[in-house]
């Protein structure tokens, strides 16, 4: 795994390849470059201020990576990751295991973004290759940007998210609902997180007919994990609940998926292990918010006897639901995960992760989260503001009260999939019956947990996409508690 130090870094006397961030504001004569090959670095950033110039220093590069720092933060950040990313593809092709950074006319939070998007952009899903692919072994960063405390504490973010991918990559047949529970617990001892993990038979005497009844059709038992972190010095007395859709693998079931629908269906865990990660990070850096996370674990067969449409479920909290479609299960087994919250915890804030549907990746593509909310307006404004600087985006769907009739069942109190038409709102409708009366974010992440093909410093396959926003928000959190109070 990469590992950063901080250094003192001197860009004339340096010998290794380096990387110069060239903001708005920087002193020529501390550039180590010739008049010509000044007068071409300020012609190619005259013509592209996001471009990326390299200077051989045989057998070194010096990356001299131009960037606006007049733009807004968000954007500006963003393009540095983005930068790092191609930065990353040039050294691995060459077998470069070893940089440096530093820069002038930046603050030492563009600093960190590119850092982050160095971090981001060398990691590869290489655990089944025979040859391992090149990786980044050190960065060196300018000690004048961080403290160690800073670095630690952003390492430790980063760390967070290259475990969630690993996890979310990692099929079915090495990571199962038992297994992942495993790993789970030992995380969790790691860190001071207290974990709670319930078996089948805790399972069936909580009588969570939604997970029992996904899990019907499987050969692998199902686990519900409860993941809690108390600071001495939370800003909260009653927790923040985050909720995490964990199938660890989606056939869809007796109403099973056409085509090649199936492919990439290990991600479907991907919002209980971004929960995870969230809480983990927080742990890890001592965030002062008292957090639980709830993570309902099955996968989704066709097998045994599996539940079918036209079944009719008794959640958790004894709300029943008619299968309309055994290919909706994520929200049933999420809606016992939120009622569990509820009764137990009574959290002053719930919010939901998960890979729920074709819908939201239909209505916005892969650059950004459909997101909806029930009572929490400043929670959601504050999600929404920093998901604009980290640049992991929301967009808020609408939840009027219209779309309740679309959930209405004959013959249960609701049923588990509406009509084509608003598919990613009535799902996140169906969810906050269960949230009542507390304050409810849903966040549908199928459109950005996992990508087909290599999406900037995101790379292919899990992009960990939700943590850095979720992470910020928590920074934050304190400030939202006390306006509410």
């Amino acid at each position: 795994m990469m590992q950063f130090e901080l250094k003192q870094i001197s860009p004339k006397d340096y010998e290794g390849n380096l990387v110069f961030l060239y903001g708005n504001e920087v002193a020529d004569r501390n550039l180590p470059l010739s008049k010509k090959e000044l007068e071409y670095l300020k012609a190619r950033r005259e013509k592209d201020a996001d471009s990326i110039v390299v200077f051989d220093r045989l057998p070194y590069r010096f990356f001299f990576v131009n960037f606006d720092s007049e733009r807004l933060p968000g954007e500006s950040q963003e393009r540095l990751r983005r930068s790092a990313d191609k930065v990353v593809a040039q050294l691995r092709s060459e077998k470069q295991t070893s940089l440096a950074l530093t820069g002038e006319g930046v603050i030492p939070e563009e600093v960190v973004a590119f850092a982050e998007g160095l971090f981001l952009a060398d990691y590869t899903f290489d655990v089944y290759k025979t040859e391992k692919p090149s990786h980044l072994a050190t960065v060196s960063i300018d000690e004048s940007f961080l403290s160690a405390e800073e670095l630690e504490r952003n390492v430790n973010l980063w760390q967070c998210i290259q475990q969630c991918r690993e996890w979310v990559n990692t099929p079915v047949a090495d990571l199962n609902a038992e297994s992942f529970a495993a790993d789970l617990e030992k995380r969790s001892s790691q860190l001071g997180v207290k974990c709670t993990v319930f078996n089948k038979k805790k399972i069936q005497s909580l009588r969570m007919g939604g997970l029992l009844a996904v899990n019907k059709g499987s050969v692998d038992e199902p686990r519900f994990v409860v993941l809690e972190y108390t600071p001495d010095n939370a800003v909260n007395s009653k927790p923040l609940a985050l909720v995490g859709k964990g199938v660890m693998y989606d056939t869809g079931g007796l109403n099973i998926k056409p085509e090649d629908y199936m492919q990439e269906m290990k991600s479907d865990m991907a919002g209980a292990a971004t929960m995870a990660s969230v809480i983990f990070v927080a742990a890890a850096n001592n965030l002062p918010v008292h957090i639980v996370a709830l993570l309902p674990l099955t996968d989704s067969r066709p097998g045994f006897n599996a539940y079918a449409a036209d079944d009719v479920l008794r959640m958790y909290d004894g709300t029943t639901v008619e299968v309309v479609n055994t290919d909706a299960e994520g929200r049933i087994i999420l809606a016992d995960a939120i009622a569990y919250a509820v009764d137990k915890y009574q959290p002053e804030l719930l919010i939901d992760a998960a890979t729920l549907t074709g819908a939201a990746v239909r209505a916005i593509g892969t650059f950004g989260i459909a997101a909806m909310q029930q009572g929490a307006d400043n929670a959601f404004n504050l999600l929404r503001i920093v998901g604009n600087q980290v640049y992991e985006r929301l967009v808020e769907f609408p939840f009027w009260p219209e779309y309740d009739e679309l959930i209405k069942s004959e013959v249960a109190d609701l049923k588990n999939c509406g009509i084509a038409q608003a598919g990613a709102i009535t799902a996140g409708k169906f969810l906050s019956h269960f949230a009542r009366k507390i304050p409810y974010i849903h966040l549908d992440i199928a459109g950005v947990a996992f990508f087909s093909k290599k999406q900037e410093y995101y790379t292919h396959g899990a992009s960990g996409y939700g943590i850095r926003l979720l992470y910020a928000f928590l920074q934050t959190y304190d400030i939202l508690h006390n306006k509410q109070q």
